[in-house]
């Protein structure tokens, strides 16, 4: 059907919305660190007559905000991305980033290092989000190789039910892991459990920056393939689609960005569900549409997110985690709703 008079074609009207988002992601960023309890100035930041050392809204906008809006911006990002390229893998409109146990391995690992502590000291590499990260790739792997055992494919039912059973598993194994903790130690990890993007400086951020890179690389390569493997297997096979190929890539590129996002800021959840199903009602179902809008919007999303969370309660502040279940929960149940 012909497009009507005054009505945009759909490619310029996806473009629009894209540089819309691009747009919002950038001032999201740009405008987060001023927001806060202490009010700061924008002349006084960047005052280049007085000394960093002694410019008080320099320190804050810097050390303090600034890296909590850049990894809530790639956090945010990877989470929207891994649950756009899962759901198209999975043919499932309510998989999410962590259906596949990568978070809670994730959380196990980080879990272990905050309650067991190290047996040797690293003072380079940021221990929390390391060991989160080795949790993410042991699940991973196990997850992997159940879907491969004693088969040539990747079959998608088996890596679906050995995802939720790892989860629920480690799950398990995360709440015996707190039973057995202190306090404080406990405190800490319920505070993780959360979702918590108080992260300490830009180190972390870099440490998760090429594993980033690498998942997005692999994203920027999948959209067509996703576009017909959402349709089928074997339609998608016809056409020329090396199907084992996409499957393997689209999951492990999939879950590195999870692991990379949940070592960064915790398991925070809802946003890898709620932003991809927004991004659709916007631009429709091209992949080669959703997923860089996806990642714009789920930037944005989780900076504002993370806004909401050090104002609400000021001083105190609420875990970002709680703030996308707040907003995720209903929206989630809505979809479920709407799909039944």
């Amino acid at each position: 059907m012909k497009a009507q008079l005054g009505t945009p074609p759909p490619s310029r009207k996806r473009s629009r919305t894209l540089f819309v988002l691009a747009n919002t992601a950038l001032v999201s960023c740009v405008v987060a660190p001023f927001i806060g309890p202490t009010p700061i100035r924008w002349d006084a930041v960047f005052d280049s007559t007085q000394p960093f050392r002694e410019n008080i809204d320099a320190q804050i906008f810097f050390i303090a905000r600034l890296p909590r809006a850049l990894a809530g911006a790639l956090v945010g990002g990877a989470l929207a991305s891994a649950g756009v390229v899962l759901q198209a893998l999975l043919r499932n409109p309510l998989a999410t980033p962590f259906t596949l146990g990568v978070s809670s391995g994730a959380s196990l690992g980080a879990l272990l290092v905050i309650v067991l502590g190290t047996p040797i000291s690293l003072r380079v590499l940021p221990v929390v989000p390391l060991a989160s990260f080795i949790g993410a790739l042991s699940a991973v792997g196990i997850v992997y190789g159940l879907s491969r055992y004693r088969r040539r494919g990747l079959s998608t039912t088996v890596l679906l039910l050995a995802g939720v059973t790892l989860n629920s598993l480690f799950s398990a194994i995360i709440m015996f892991v707190q039973y057995l903790a202190d306090p404080n130690q406990t405190f800490q990890a319920v505070r993780y459990l959360m979702g918590n993007l108080n992260v300490s400086g830009y180190s972390p951020i870099l440490w998760s920056l090429p594993l980033l890179i690498v998942a997005s690389c692999a994203f920027a390569w999948l959209p067509r393939s996703l576009n017909l493997l959402s349709v089928g297997t074997e339609s998608a096979a016809t056409r020329g689609v090396d199907v084992t190929k996409t499957q393997r890539i689209a999951f492990l590129s999939a879950s590195l960005a999870t692991g990379a996002a949940v070592s960064l800021g915790g398991p925070i959840g809802f946003v890898g569900i709620v932003v991809p199903h927004m991004v659709r009602l916007m631009v429709g179902a091209d992949h080669r549409a959703v997923l860089p809008a996806s990642a714009f919007m789920g930037a944005a999303f989780l900076v504002i997110c993370d806004v909401a969370a050090r104002t609400l309660m000021a001083p105190q502040e609420l875990p970002v985690g709680v703030i996308t279940a707040m907003l995720g929960g209903p929206f989630f149940l809505w979809l479920l709703v709407r799909k039944v």
